[in-house]
């Protein structure tokens, strides 16, 4: 199995999350005391979180990239990144190394269009609902994403005011049950969690869409091309 190198932080909530999950998914698949040989690079995400709102993807980019090639120097023969919104810079990535970077959005399209669906509501941080790099690579594979067309501050604070912080509450819960409800009224046939903390908030129990987790989703396909 090879080692996957984990750029994490980007909350440490989520990246606790998909720690998890790449060992469950170890163990599930090879049995007995396997676990996954993974070096997580965990980043401040203080220094990140400012400059996305400065819009200096430039230096985010430089910064992640620092990361995947430390990764690299470490023994890492692939790549994750444990957030949605910072694939916007996955081309500084992959440019700064030779490794293999599986793409969050790419399990995500896998997973609906086997389950037949066409046209998706994409819930996350403001940038990946209102910026094209995340659409544009689902629409590539056939998905049309429709993103809500009211209250997306709200539900960006949300994430950096509350789950980033581990916290979770009733009031945010009802506050993105009814956005899906709304993304579900204009046509949407399940719900894409397209920050890896919306999780924490949103499950199949209480959405009006079938959910599908981004972290849960790309931890396993980590582990399959790992194992591949």
């Amino acid at each position: 199995m090879k080692t996957i190198g984990l750029i994490g932080g980007m909350s440490w909530e989520s990246t606790a999350h998909y720690y998890r999950v790449l060992n469950q998914e170890t163990a599930a698949r090879l049995g007995g005391l396997h676990s996954a040989p993974v070096i997580v690079h965990s980043l401040d995400f203080a220094p990140i979180a400012a400059m996305q709102a400065a819009g200096d993807w430039d230096g985010a980019g430089r910064q992640l990239a620092t990361a995947a090639t430390q990764l690299q120097a470490a023994g890492a023969q692939l790549i994750g990144l444990a957030t949605n919104t910072m694939h916007l810079v996955a081309d500084a990535i992959t440019q700064a190394t030779d490794l293999p970077l599986v793409h969050i959005a790419d399990p995500t399209s896998d997973a609906l269009l086997a389950d037949g669906f066409a046209t998706v509501g994409l819930l996350g941080t403001r940038f990946t609902m209102e910026m094209g790099f995340y659409r544009d690579r689902l629409q590539l594979r056939g998905l049309t994403a429709l993103v809500p067309d009211v209250d997306r501050t709200n539900l960006n604070a949300i994430i950096y005011e509350e789950l980033c912080r581990g916290i979770v509450s009733d009031l945010s819960r009802r506050t993105y049950v009814a956005a899906i409800e709304r993304l579900a009224a204009r046509g949407a046939e399940a719900v894409i969690l397209g920050c890896t903390e919306i999780a924490m908030l949103i499950d199949d129990s209480v959405s009006p869409l079938p959910v599908y987790d981004t972290t849960d989703l790309h931890a396993r396909a980590l582990v399959a091309a790992a194992l591949a």
